[in-house]
């Protein structure tokens, strides 16, 4: 006799809802819409071929605009009719919800890849913590000569979650290779660079690191380039806009920028993007995809592969994934993103990045310059955090 699957919130004999709580609105807008396509087009294909546990997967979707009330709001509705959350957008909205996470369990994947979140055991981080791309990064620039023993790193961050992590990254590097940051802090409302930029070029930083929101860093390249300042600059996937590509900025973004992150571009020759591009025109074929795409794809397959886990084991409960995420030690993306293992708690799920070039001629506007990659310096981080 067949044992019957064991069902709680957002899960019902016909589907499992899943929530979206992000900025459809806001300063990351252009992101999050892209984002959500790749959901769509993964939890789409899975549901053609039966679903899991013979359930249609669905999306229960609300905007906070990057306000953190509409946050709290909009997560309180959607709490009770869903099983999990494949996206919190922000930090501050993040942190906002993440102690009723700790009581109600649901497993969630936060729209960050801050460290801060690793010890939480109910979030899902898919890839490389920002300090680990940033390392990854710099290494890359040091490998090409554009950084040296006694050199400066300039790096210009948002307080909060993302900015301070990705600060890490650069703060280990110069102790390790005898190096200096200076460093300049601003907030998501600051407007005006030009203050930062000033002190970091008049610090003769030898590399530029901006962690900043895609409007601001932007702002922050043109303002370089007023300046004259034509040094290397280092900035994570979530400060990125595709639609930079289209702005006055996007000769001097093709020319000084390199961009770390945890998944490939929509340009990569990796099998796993190759696939997600076949399927993703065939749907949208007047759509153009973006890094932001392959992430939301690459997001779904973990969160799916987890679903199928818990499935095997009869329990769709929130224990029950839980329990089966704590338990997947494996997940072959096919070079979406690096191997994820999400069974050793406290740790990143990757720990490698690709490196990548805007280029307004390819699609998806970046193009790969170095395929995964993991710094010496990453494992050197990952021994000191055992």
């Amino acid at each position: 006799m067949n044992q019957p699957v064991r069902t709680g919130s957002g899960v019902t004999g016909e589907a499992i809802s899943l929530g979206v709580l992000t900025d459809m609105t806001g300063p990351f807008k252009g992101t999050s819409v892209l984002r959500i396509r790749g959901y769509e087009l993964y939890l789409d294909q899975v549901n053609k071929r039966g679903g899991v546990c013979g359930r249609r997967i669905e999306l229960k979707q609300k905007d906070h605009a990057y306000d953190v009330q509409k946050a709290l709001d909009g997560y309180f509705e959607l709490e009770p009719q869903v099983l999990g959350f494949i996206d919190v957008t922000g930090g501050p909205m993040t942190a906002a919800v993440e102690p009723d996470l700790m009581q109600t369990r649901a497993l969630t994947v936060p729209g960050s890849w801050a460290a801060s979140l690793l010890g939480n055991p109910h979030m899902m981080i898919v890839g490389t913590t920002y300090d680990l791309d940033i390392i990854n990064g710099l290494d890359h620039y040091k490998r090409k000569g554009s950084l040296n023993t006694g050199d400066t790193i300039g790096h210009l961050h948002l307080r909060g979650s993302f900015g301070d992590n990705a600060l890490e990254g650069s703060r280990f590097v110069a102790e390790n290779w005898d190096m200096k940051v200076a460093e300049q802090a601003v907030t998501e409302t600051t407007a005006n660079l030009a203050t930062q930029i000033a002190a970091l070029k008049a610090a003769d930083a030898k590399v530029l690191v901006l962690s900043l929101t895609p409007p601001q860093t932007a702002a922050a390249v043109g303002i370089a380039a007023q300046l004259g300042w034509t040094v290397p600059i280092l900035s994570s996937a979530v400060s990125y806009d595709p639609a930079i590509m289209q702005s006055p900025v996007a000769g001097v973004f093709a020319k000084q920028v390199l961009l770390t992150a945890p998944v490939a571009p929509w340009s990569a020759d990796a099998q796993g993007v190759r696939e997600l591009r076949d399927g993703y025109l065939q749907r949208w074929p007047n759509e153009p995809g973006s890094l932001n795409t392959v992430h939301g794809y690459t997001v779904a397959l973990a969160y799916v592969a987890v679903l199928e886990k818990a499935c095997e084991r009869k329990d769709l409960t929130r224990d029950g994934m839980l329990r089966a995420f704590h338990e997947t030690n494996a997940i072959d993306t096919l070079g979406l993103t690096g191997q994820l293992r999400f069974s050793l708690v406290g740790r990143p799920s990757a720990t490698q990045s690709y490196m990548s070039r805007p280029d307004a001629a390819v699609p998806g506007t970046l193009k790969v310059e170095q395929g995964l990659f993991e710094s010496d310096l990453v494992k050197l981080k990952g021994t000191r955090a055992r």
